[in-house]
């Protein structure tokens, strides 16, 4: 039996693992049902997990001056980065004030990222909608610290620079509007569609791995073990192989958007500030 004959019915499968499907609510939602996807409560779980690993830092920091163990140290230079490379190095003027939303949303998505990878998990940054809160987020953010440091007019009238004139000032004012909004929704599709595809891609390594590895496994177990099956049997390890490492690249590319959503976070943040920052 050629071990890719059940290829469809793990492609369906996981194509259906990816829908979005109610545990609390209507298991058939209709448009004005209200539910509770498993997308929102493995947010919910990353939440959680996020909040008692700061618990227990908070908790053993306070026990020594000096950082002790391999978890505190870990984590104070996890911090230390974020609020180095985030915060200082971005905003030397103004970071103590917005270091404490940057570090939120860094660590949050963070959070959600590395759950993500868990097999079984759907975390909220696995979904369109959680993402694009998180980059609504930022936005107002943002377009709340121009505001107060520039006053309404004055920061609608930095978006086109000085030293123009009319109409040409006019047609790039309109072009930086349209740039600004397009921030929200860069933000939102980029974090989406890089932490989406990489749960498709080890979703489909893993059914590799595992159709090559079944026939194996139910042969030693029934008693009718063939010298075939051990090609199968290499073959399944190649693939575990290069789920492994495409786990490995994934834990970097967690980091990596998380990173990344929060240092635009802090340009546009800079951006709105200007020469006032």
């Amino acid at each position: 039996m050629n071990p890719l004959d059940n290829l469809q019915p793990k492609i369906d499968e996981l194509l259906d693992d990816f829908m979005t499907h109610n545990v609390v609510g209507d298991a058939n939602p209709n448009v004005t049902s209200v539910g509770f996807s498993q997308y929102i409560f493995w947010m919910f779980v990353a939440l959680a997990l996020l909040l008692i690993v700061t618990f227990v830092f908070k908790k053993k920091q306070s026990k020594s001056l000096v950082p002790h163990g391999f978890f505190v140290n870990s984590m104070e230079f996890l911090a230390e980065f974020a609020r180095d490379d985030l915060c200082k190095s971005m905003l030397p003027n103004s970071w103590q004030k917005h270091m404490p939303f940057i570090l939120a949303i860094f660590f949050f998505i963070l959070a959600n990222n590395i759950v993500g990878i868990i097999p079984g998990c759907h975390p909220g940054t696995g979904t369109m909608g959680v993402t694009a809160a998180l980059a609504l987020f930022s936005f107002v953010y943002f377009i709340i610290v121009g505001c107060k440091r520039r006053g309404v007019l004055g920061y609608l009238k930095s978006l086109a620079p000085e030293g123009i004139g009319f109409p040409m000032n006019a047609l790039v004012w309109i072009i930086e509007v349209f740039s600004t909004f397009l921030r929200l929704i860069t933000l939102a599709v980029r974090l989406f569609c890089n932490m989406f595809a990489g749960h498709v891609v080890m979703g489909a390594f893993a059914i590799l791995a595992s159709l090559f590895f079944e026939p194996l496994i139910q042969s030693i177990g029934t008693g009718t073990f063939q010298v075939a099956y051990l090609g199968q049997g290499v073959e399944s390890a190649m693939w575990v192989l290069v789920l492994i490492i495409i786990y490995m690249v994934e834990i970097l590319v967690a980091v990596i958007q998380a990173y990344v959503f929060a240092l635009l976070t802090s340009v546009y943040i800079q951006v709105a500030e200007g020469d006032a920052a």
